[in-house]
């Protein structure tokens, strides 16, 4: 009698999913993240040679582009199109049926597929902090400007994850959140900030990407939190919204996919 097969746990099902899985970031899917993150700065750094190289280079330009454009623009669109390559692919080409029938921990699932978005991304997103100190951003704040990329980009794709596995819409629903309620933190009061991605980027690099000034209507003035709370904060909403993503998953029964699985 041959003798019985031993189900993997749960961390030899995560890495083995995210070795195999690995690779399929260097598909269009990825060099689009890729490119995503790398070219503002890049068209930032080609604008100053040809146009600002009369005028000379203000010394907030480096951070301006690092709030306006990277935070609140390419940081959530690429957790808007990495997420769906993950465990979202499944559900849309029918394959999650194949996933749930493994004996393996099915709610490690969802983490195991972002894992390699989130590495691949993350490192485009830190390798285009580079080019701010040329942009005159302080160089001493580097380190602080890309751990904010890396945390925040670990939460806001968890959580579109979590939104794809919960609901038909899942990424329009993401987009609310990230370009609707996130700019918000302006006008919300107190701890009402902290409910925002952006509150905890913010802290995290140590600035602002605008000030608010007493004129402004319905402003508020905005509360930081300290830097290692910003960080665990960041940490722990990916950890919550991975663990629901993979709750959700593990519901799910085995003989749905596609569409009827969607919910």
């Amino acid at each position: 009698m041959s003798p019985a097969l031993t189900p993997p746990t749960p961390l030899q099902t995560l890495a083995a999913v995210v070795k195999g899985y690995l690779p399929r970031t260097l598909q269009p899917r990825g060099w689009i993240l890729a490119a995503l993150a790398v070219v503002p700065v890049l068209l930032a750094l080609g604008l100053q040679a040809v146009v600002m190289h009369f005028e000379g280079t203000s010394a907030s330009f480096g951070l301006q582009l690092f709030h306006q454009v990277t935070v609140r623009l390419v940081l959530p669109i690429l957790a808007l199109v990495a997420a769906p390559g993950g465990i979202r692919e499944d559900l849309e080409q029918r394959t999650l049926p194949l996933l749930l029938v493994r004996p393996a921990a099915v709610w490690a699932y969802p983490m195991a597929k972002g894992l390699p978005w989130y590495a691949w991304g993350a490192f485009w997103l830190v390798l285009s902090t580079l080019g701010l100190p040329a942009l005159g951003a302080d160089a001493a704040g580097l380190g602080r400007l890309a751990l904010a990329l890396a945390l925040a980009f670990w939460a806001q794709l968890a959580v579109a994850t979590a939104l794809g596995l919960f609901f038909k819409r899942g990424i329009l629903w993401g987009a609310l959140w990230f370009f609707a309620w996130d700019p918000l933190v302006r006008i919300f009061p107190g701890n009402l900030q902290r409910f925002t991605f952006l509150h905890y980027i913010e802290s995290l690099a140590g600035s602002r990407g605008g000030s608010v000034t007493p004129s402004q209507i319905l402003a508020q003035e905005q509360i930081t939190t300290p830097f290692l709370l910003a960080a665990l904060a960041l940490i722990a909403i990916g950890l919550a919204a991975w663990a629901l993503s993979g709750w959700r998953l593990h519901r799910t029964p085995i003989g749905l996919a596609g569409a009827e699985a969607e919910g």
